[in-house]
């Protein structure tokens, strides 16, 4: 209840009202007073901004930053973590990037191109005639070759001047330009089973199976299924 001050001018004459006047402090009648509650020490706005100023302590923001970035941090290594997991996997079982070194496939291969080595392709088939394969080099496994399947296993091969026969008919080699070609005699020779008859396309500048003999299949480590780099001459195979 608001109590009105009393001014000098009315001291004197507080008794003499007319009694059918209300006082200030009455409430009109049918008119509900309002009630005011009565503000405590330590209540309010002072106590707001006081606990805001003990809950928004510089160590409590810090606190929450470090763990901003903990939560953060947590969440790249896991990230980073998982994609090593998938590359390894990706590697070991499905693809394989590759650089050629040398000219024993050009034209169609060029020495430094980045290749990529679907390794998945012979695991549910087998390397078909023209297939370009990656293999280990039998005579050392140590080391990769990058060759062209001429013939699978219980095939005939002979080579006639450089002309390319598989059970007797000229394998089609338009790929190879006349200056890729070579001149000499091989066989004839049937392919063992498990094995296959590789050549690179530089006819005339590759060490393959006329010297060093057929491949085990277990050599064969996947189908060139894409040049990527350099991006102008890039190719599904």
């Amino acid at each position: 209840m608001v109590q009105q001050e009393l001014h000098p001018s009315d001291e004197g004459h507080e008794g003499h009202r007319d009694p059918s006047e209300p006082y200030a402090d009455q409430a009109a009648q049918g008119v509900p007073e309002a009630l005011i509650a009565p503000i405590e020490p330590g209540s309010g706005e002072q106590a707001t901004a006081l606990r805001l100023e003990v809950e928004g302590t510089p160590g409590d923001a810090l606190s929450q930053r470090l763990n901003i970035w903990k939560d953060e941090l947590v969440a790249w290594f896991k990230t980073l973590f998982s994609a090593a997991v998938y590359a390894t996997l990706i590697v070991t079982f499905g693809f394989q990037v590759a650089r050629v070194e040398g000219q024993s496939m050009a034209p169609t291969l060029a020495d430094q191109d980045r290749l990529i080595v679907n390794k998945f392709a012979y695991r549910m088939g087998v390397p078909r005639r023209g297939d370009i394969v990656m293999l280990y080099y039998p005579l050392n496994p140590d080391k990769s070759f990058v060759k062209r399947v001429i013939a699978e296993e219980g095939d005939e091969v002979r080579i006639v001047d450089g002309r390319v026969y598989v059970n007797d008919v000229p394998l089609p080699d338009d790929f190879v330009p006349p200056e890729y070609r070579s001149h000499d005699d091989f066989g004839p020779t049937r392919i063992p089973d498990g094995y296959y008859f590789v050549m690179g396309d530089h006819r005339n500048n590759s060490s393959d199976s006329r010297h060093w003999g057929m491949v085990p299949k277990k050599y064969i480590i996947g189908r060139v299924q894409l040049r990527w780099w350099p991006i102008p001459n890039a190719r599904v195979f």
